[in-house]
């Protein structure tokens, strides 16, 4: 017994001398490519553009700087990306060549979605222009992960954002834990 002993501890301290090389400081990548700290979310914001707003929605929402949003308008029963840009029909009595933008900003605090017309969004639309691009107006807020490892050729074509369908399916999102916010 006492011959083996020495053998049993020669080889234990050579495995601890082994496993505690610390020759290799390459650093452990789990999952390459992926952002592990940020899961896409997306949330219902809803409300009404006025001159007291500013013609801004405000919702707030917590990422990270380097992260994405996203930002869809209902139109219909369909999401619309935008930026978007409308041509709305002259109507007699009110300026021709109206156009109103739909734009939105964003920080690691809050999206900022907003109208800029090319006329005054308070007195030259109809109430029916008014109720189909101002009032109630639902915008979904799509938070996804950046990804700078799959800046290549490739995975850029890899999801079309401007496609709402391909964005849910890309990021795996389930649509039934679609957040409600209201817009301030």
């Amino acid at each position: 017994m006492r011959k083996i002993l020495p053998l049993i501890l020669l080889a234990g301290l050579g495995f601890l001398t082994y496993s505690c090389d610390n020759s290799n400081d390459d650093p452990v990548v789990v999952n390459p490519g992926k952002d592990n700290d940020t899961f896409p979310i997306m949330m219902d914001a809803t409300g009404a553009f006025t001159a007291a707003n500013n013609y801004t929605l405000t919702a707030d929402i917590n990422i990270q700087a380097t992260d994405v949003v996203l930002v869809y308008r209902k139109e219909g029963n369909m999401w619309q990306q935008i930026p978007k840009t409308y041509y709305i029909d002259d109507v007699t009595g009110l300026p021709t060549n109206r156009e109103l933008d739909y734009n939105f900003k964003f920080n690691s605090s809050e999206v900022n979605v907003e109208t800029k017309a090319n006329f005054n969004q308070g007195t030259q639309m109809t109430s029916a222009e008014t109720a189909k691009y101002l009032n109630n107006q639902t915008f979904r807020i799509v938070l996804v992960p950046a990804d700078p490892a799959k800046k290549t050729a490739k995975a850029s074509n890899s999801v079309d954002f401007s496609d709402y369908n391909a964005v849910v399916k890309y990021y795996n999102i389930d649509e039934s834990k679609v957040q409600t916010i209201n817009a301030h």
